[in-house]
């Protein structure tokens, strides 16, 4: 689970400060897709930010795990933070970001070795799990292609299976489908809320576009930096 607790985050401005992020309340349960949407500049990606403890928030708490022994990230140092981050949260950027020189198949196996709660995975178990998320996402035959071989959407797969590589129990999305056509982004939207309920992942999704809303769990309407809307997706 992850819930952000009345989260307020400021920006300076010249002598005064902007309020990004202004007394937010977001939770996001194990298995549910819950979806952040809002005109542009409304503070969705800083939500995202301060969920992904990228970013340290004026106040609120931001709470990981079950709540008997959630840990709040917004109060942790820096190298704590981050060690958080790479053991129990998966992020997927709006560009996939993979590196150029390696394969699909490679760009999982490097997150592996990096990740992990403990230390690194074992080369045999990255390995597997590598193939099996190549799988999961639809790629198994395309574990040797490098990203200029691929398509946007294959790219955006790939992303997803390299951010799910450590077992996370957050998953944190920007803007899935902003670069793919109607037809492709259903499939990434359906493909999120496919391994959100068999992983069993806590994902916020930041989202714009919701053409595929019917893909979310839940909605979250942001406007202004304040929540203005929760709603169940049927």
């Amino acid at each position: 689970m992850i819930e952000l607790q009345d989260v307020t985050l400021t920006f300076p401005d010249g002598e005064n400060r902007i309020t990004a992020v202004d007394h937010v309340s977001v939770r996001g349960a194990d298995g549910v897709v819950t979806g952040i949407t809002g005109p542009s500049g409304s503070g969705k990606s800083s939500i995202l930010a301060v969920a992904a403890t990228l970013i340290r928030p004026d106040s609120g708490r931001v709470l990981i795990g079950d709540r008997a022994d959630a840990v709040d990230a917004a109060g942790l140092p820096k190298a704590e933070a981050t060690a958080l981050r790479r053991e129990r949260i998966g992020i997927v950027f709006q560009q996939s970001n993979l590196l150029p020189a390696l394969t699909a198949r490679e760009q999982l196996q490097v997150m592996g070795r990096l990740c992990g709660r403990g230390g690194a995975l074992r080369r045999a178990r990255i390995d597997r799990r590598a193939d099996e998320l190549l799988d999961a996402v639809g790629l198994g035959a395309h574990g040797g292609k490098r990203p200029h071989q691929m398509s946007g959407g294959q790219r955006q797969r790939v992303a997803i299976a390299r951010a799910l590589v450590h077992e996370p129990e957050v998953l944190l999305i920007d803007e899935p489908t902003s670069a793919l056509d109607s037809e492709r982004g259903g499939e990434i939207m359906g493909l999120i809320s496919r391994l959100t309920k068999e992983r069993g992942t806590a994902t916020l999704l930041v989202t714009h576009d919701l053409v595929h809303r019917n893909a979310l769990d839940e909605l979250v309407t942001v406007v202004d930096g304040a929540v203005r809307g929760k709603e169940v997706v049927a």
